[in-house]
């Protein structure tokens, strides 16, 4: 890494009306030939850094990166589940270290440390480049004993063209979160078997488990869309959750959205972020541009961006045909794949033009707990995709979301400092990712800136 300006100290700290606030750095990143990155606090905006990454050497880290992430066939998946560099302790914490020395410019790591050694957590808001979409930056090593996600919380940046777009309507949590959670949760997706590509990602229902309690408390108080009844396991694998019924859903008013389901990410090479497929429910004869799969009709990001224009029947606008509540998750394979496009229209920024404020989405595919037991030999009782949806659920109901997601992925770094077995490493929860769409700067926003089987498939939520 090249540093363009010399390291300095952490900035001053914001003037004592912010004092109450944590200070804020915006990271960005830019593809240029080689890799720019630029940084900026909030309450220092006079005083940026920035730094460059030679080409050939991101592409050589990010290559071993690659390597080391699960996909969507099994070969891969198993690869990245048996003795990938994310499952191994010691080949992790290299990877780590070496991504650091590649993307975390050397005065930005002074400044966070500075902070952290006053006991101050700063936020790190990043906007990555298409090449560095998939960087799991919460793991990224200054020291071997120290990552990222000890010293700084984190999110990313949604893209300013999408946050900004005309007749674009957010949705404030305050406003809205008593409203109904819509939980999509593993849904049937027409011609496909349990077992099968596209089949289930939690396997068989229990009404017992975690989750199923979780989302029986939000029916209790009524704000559980759809409604279960008596039993929480008949809220998953629905028949009923197509597109027509989640439009019904979001209209009537919503807090969040709850995905746990497969996602098609486009490919990169295409060009076309806007051809991600999110699977429903829906028949294969539903109203939409992705083209049919056996029985089964994906809802695509372009159908959330254009609802119904170009299509047969009167046009309808995505954003009101399913007006987007405040906080998504979608907890899928690469849900979040859309920033690995120069022009980014996928799913995660689809929901953002919808009206959210905030979309956790991952960065890879998503190992599912059968996988876990049988590619990594977990035991039976680990359950880490179940325990990663419970604790986005639980995130995404707190005030401050982005912080008590990466308190959830401290603690599961503290799982893998203690117990460095598959299912505590990073393949799983150094997936996940936040886009925020809070104003960038301190001049726009507050003080601080700031019957079927049993088991269901042992792949991926894909």
């Amino acid at each position: 890494m090249v540093t363009t300006n010399p390291p300095g100290p952490a900035p001053t700290p914001p003037p004592r009306a912010e004092a109450a606030a944590r200070p804020t750095v915006l990271v960005r990143l830019a593809d240029a030939g080689d890799v720019y990155i630029t940084w900026r606090w909030t309450h220092a905006l006079a005083t940026p850094g920035a730094s460059r990454v030679p080409r050939a050497e991101a592409e050589a880290v990010l290559a071993a990166l690659d390597a080391a992430l699960p996909g969507t066939d099994p070969a891969r998946l198993g690869r990245a589940l048996g003795d990938g560099a994310l499952v191994r302790y010691a080949s992790e914490t290299a990877l780590a270290e070496r991504l650091a020395r590649t993307f975390l410019p050397y005065g930005l790591a002074q400044q966070l440390h500075a902070w952290w050694s006053r006991d101050v957590r700063p936020l790190l808001r990043i906007q990555p480049s298409p090449l560095t979409a998939r960087v799991p930056w919460e793991l990224l090593a200054p020291d071997p004993e120290l990552r990222l996600l000890d010293i700084a919380d984190l999110s990313l940046l949604a893209p300013a063209s999408v946050v900004h777009a005309a007749g674009r309507a957010a949705r404030s949590w305050p406003a809205a979160r008593r409203l109904p959670v819509v939980a999509v949760l593993d849904p049937r997706v027409p011609g496909f078997r349990a077992d099968s590509a596209l089949g289930s990602v939690l396997g068989r229902p229990d009404a017992r488990s975690p989750l199923a309690r979780q989302v029986a408390g939000y029916a209790a108080s009524g704000r559980l869309r759809p409604l279960p009844g008596d039993d929480p396991a008949a809220v998953f694998r629905r028949t009923d959750v197509d597109r027509g019924w989640l439009s019904t859903a979001l209209r009537a008013g919503a807090s969040r959205l709850l995905y746990v389901g497969h996602v098609t990410a486009a490919a990169p090479e295409t060009g076309s972020s806007e051809n991600a497929q999110l699977h429903l429910a829906c028949r294969a004869e539903s109203v939409g541009f992705a083209a049919p799969l056996r029985d089964h009709r994906p809802l695509s990001a372009k159908d959330l961006l254009l609802g119904t224009h170009g299509l047969a029947g009167p046009a309808e606008p995505g954003a009101e045909r399913w007006p987007v509540p405040s906080r998504v998750a979608l907890i899928a394979c690469e849900s979040g794949g859309d920033l690995r496009f120069g022009e980014t229209l996928g799913l995660a920024t689809a929901m953002v033009h919808g009206g959210a404020e905030l979309v956790t989405a991952t960065r890879w595919a998503l190992p599912t707990d059968l996988a876990f037991h049988e590619l990594a030999g977990a035991p039976p009782t680990a359950r880490p995709l179940h325990d990663a949806v419970c604790a986005i659920d639980a995130a995404h109901e707190r005030d401050d979301a982005v912080t008590a997601l990466n308190d959830w992925q401290r603690e599961r770094l503290a799982a893998w400092r203690a117990e460095p077995a598959a299912e505590h490493s990073p393949v799983l929860w150094a997936a996940f990712a936040t886009l925020d769409t809070a104003p960038s700067t301190p001049s726009a926003a507050a003080p601080h800136g700031g019957a079927e089987g049993d088991r269901g498939a042992a792949g991926t939520a894909c």
